[in-house]
């Protein structure tokens, strides 16, 4: 029910779900950006329904206090406290090599706010995990939602953000003005 729910929402809003994510892949890192609004969030929600998906997401521990704290782990949240010293990165491929199956969706920006360039926290849990980053196109202008083809990073990180930028290269998010500048 909620499914054909969300769905329909989609299609009444005009938005469009494009994926080209492998059906056996089990283990990935939908790194979506750009992320500048505070409704991108539900719109993940809506797609991981529609799409019938077990999608994990990170947020920033102070969402996941009361009173709404339940809510956002009850919704496949995982909390990150970035002023706390520990290692994330290690945290979250300690996860991966436990589980048969894990999909953790990242906002590389780290932020809603204005970012001059993404965090690397994404890649190396990829690369640490031997999982795919499934670049995933949050495109505002367009109307559509595209999880593209898994990437998985090799031994040159310059080379690969470069690749991962010119993907996401001309995406316009929800406040283009806030976020990682996707077409500098």
């Amino acid at each position: 029910m909620i499914r054909a729910i969300c769905a329909f929402i989609f299609k009444v809003l005009g938005w469009k779900l494009i994926v080209e994510i492998p059906p056996d892949l089990k283990k990935y890192i939908i790194a979506a950006i750009p992320h500048t609004s505070s409704l991108d969030f539900p719109l993940g929600l809506m797609a991981r329904s529609v799409l019938k998906l077990d999608i994990k997401y990170v947020g920033k521990h102070t969402l996941f206090r009361p009173p709404l704290g339940p809510i956002f782990y009850w919704l496949g949240g995982y909390p990150v406290n970035r002023t706390a010293r520990g290692n994330f990165v290690d945290a979250v491929v300690d996860i991966f090599n436990e589980k048969e199956e894990f999909i953790i969706c990242i906002a590389p920006e780290g932020t809603r706010e204005k970012v001059d360039r993404l965090k690397t926290g994404f890649y190396h849990i990829a690369k640490g995990a031997n999982v795919a980053i499934i670049p995933t196109k949050l495109d505002y202008a367009n109307r559509e939602l595209t999880f593209g083809k898994p990437f998985y990073p090799t031994d040159d990180e310059k080379a690969d953000f470069e690749f991962l930028e010119n993907y996401f290269k001309g995406v316009r998010g929800r406040n283009p003005e806030k976020g990682w500048k996707v077409d500098a």
